[in-house]
């Protein structure tokens, strides 16, 4: 499958997705199929189950071992197994080839049904209660052609069958100074956005933080009001802005061209912190005038660049 996302433009607030299928065997017996997706940009490719090998003590049951693809070895993980659904094979089974957070992982689901673009407008975030029922793996919830469709929050199970993979701060890092500074921070993740949010504090950061792009521009220009009634700049507020890309309502690319096209709040720096932050893809940050873009789960590399750009942007005391 090619990666036809490449050829969108950045800042236009749109996506495309993998729309795929579980079929799940209910109490009754009946069965039910259910209906996902994952951005493109992440997919490498779709494949048939190829042969598997187990491999030995797997950190969850839904790990079903590895395969070679290219001379690359792949991690199968059954979605059914780690969402606690029953999959019922009617049809031969897909595998979906994932990349980022720079890892290969693969997901073994029922089937694949096409892609669609669409607008991050038509993501709805999802509300607490889904949330909860769903262990916080769905980051957006889209209607179309009469289905509800769920975006899965595909880093948040790679983190947690790998934990070295997770947000964290070197510790080793003297942070103290003895000035601090306040960052907005944007991510639908609601786990990696309140670990962000507190390993940003403890590298000298207060930080607000929202769920989305279209929160953090409406904060934004909160602030640009505030800072003209008191003839100041928004820096004088905020001064950094820190945004993943895949977000309901507002993506990152389009909130950062936002924010550079407009007159007051352009020298804000911003930061896109994100899994698709690629070699692939870093000319679409670079196209929206993001100040500087870092590959999650880099939070160390994340706080060092703040702080350089904001003293870059203050210039000499």
């Amino acid at each position: 499958m090619s990666q036809t996302n490449i050829l969108l433009e950045a800042g236009t607030n749109e996506l495309e997705i993998v729309e795929f299928y579980l079929d799940e065997t209910m109490e009754d017996g009946t069965v039910y199929r259910g209906f996902y997706g994952v951005n493109v940009a992440k997919v490498l490719e779709i494949i048939r189950l190829p042969k598997v090998t187990e491999m030995p003590e797997v950190s969850h049951k839904s790990v079903l071992g590895a395969f070679n693809l290219r001379s690359c070895i792949i991690p199968l993980v059954d979605l059914a197994i780690w969402l606690n659904k029953k999959r019922v094979e009617k049809e031969p089974p897909k595998v979906i080839v994932t990349e980022f957070n720079n890892v290969t992982t693969s997901f073994l689901v029922s089937g694949v049904n096409r892609i669609h673009r669409i607008s991050w407008e038509e993501v709805e975030p999802p509300n607490s209660y889904v949330s909860a029922m769903t262990s916080n793996t769905i980051t957006g919830v889209v209607k179309l052609e009469g289905r509800i469709i769920f975006l899965l929050d595909l880093e948040r199970i790679v983190s947690d069958l790998n934990p070295q993979l997770g947000l964290r701060l070197d510790s080793a890092v003297d942070w103290s100074a003895n000035t601090r500074y306040r960052a907005l921070v944007a991510d639908d993740s609601t786990v990696i956005r309140e670990m962000l949010k507190d390993l940003m504090q403890k590298a000298n950061f207060d930080v607000d933080a929202v769920t989305n792009g279209r929160d953090a521009w409406e904060r934004l220009l909160e602030i640009k009001r505030i800072a003209e009634e008191e003839h100041k700049k928004p820096m004088d507020y905020l001064q950094v802005m820190v945004a993943d890309i895949e977000m309901p309502q507002m993506d990152g690319h389009n909130l950062c061209k936002r924010i550079k096209e407009d007159p007051m709040l352009k020298e804000l720096p911003v930061i896109l912190f994100s899994s698709l932050v690629t070699d692939k893809l870093r000319h679409k940050g670079v196209s929206v005038g993001a100040d500087d873009q870092i590959a999650k789960p880099e939070v160390t590399t994340l706080a060092h660049r703040a702080l350089l750009l904001i003293e870059k942007k203050r210039g000499p005391k």
